[in-house]
Parts: structure tokens; sequence; C-alpha cells
């Protein structure tokens, strides 16, 4: 995966990859599963694989939605710790 590729992957592009030999591994790489908490990157996985099985493009929906708002909790979870820690910093 290319790093500079900030783009979202779309429905349409989620069921052209399924298709691949290594879909699984693929996809969650698109979808950036690094960037969530490691519970939510096993969840994550875990729907990719049921989607790959499935084609489902209602699934496909979903698996982004999920997607998404699991990197951006992650992220949001991450800012508060920094925040929280400078807080303690500047007792």
């Amino acid at each position: 995966m290319n790093p500079t590729d900030s783009s979202e992957i779309n429905v349409a592009q989620l069921l052209a990859l399924r298709r691949e030999s290594d879909a699984l591994r693929v996809i969650t790489e698109k979808l950036h599963v690094k960037e969530m908490g490691p519970a939510d990157h096993i969840r994550t996985k875990h729907e990719v694989k049921a989607f790959v099985e499935s084609g489902d493009s209602k699934a496909a929906e979903e698996l982004l939605r999920l997607a998404q708002s699991r990197r951006q909790q992650n992220q949001s979870e991450k800012i508060q710790v920094t925040e929280q820690r400078s807080q303690r910093v500047d007792w």
C-alpha cells in the first residue's frame, strides 16, 4: 500500500478487492486496521473475512462505516491520553 494514499476506499473497490487471492490482507490494509485498538483490529478482521465470503454490498457499507468509526475512536482516545499526560506534566 502506498503510504501517501490518503483516499478512502469505497464499496465498489471493496467488492473488487474481495476477488483477490489475498483479499483479507489487502482489505484490512486499505481499512487501516493498524490505526485501531487491538480489539477493534481483530473484530474488523473477522468482519472483513465474513464480507469476503459473502460479497454483500450492504456488508461492505457497514464494514466501511465501522472501520472509519473505530479509527476515529482510537484517534480520539490517543488524543485524550496525550492531553492527560501533558496536564500531569504541567503540575
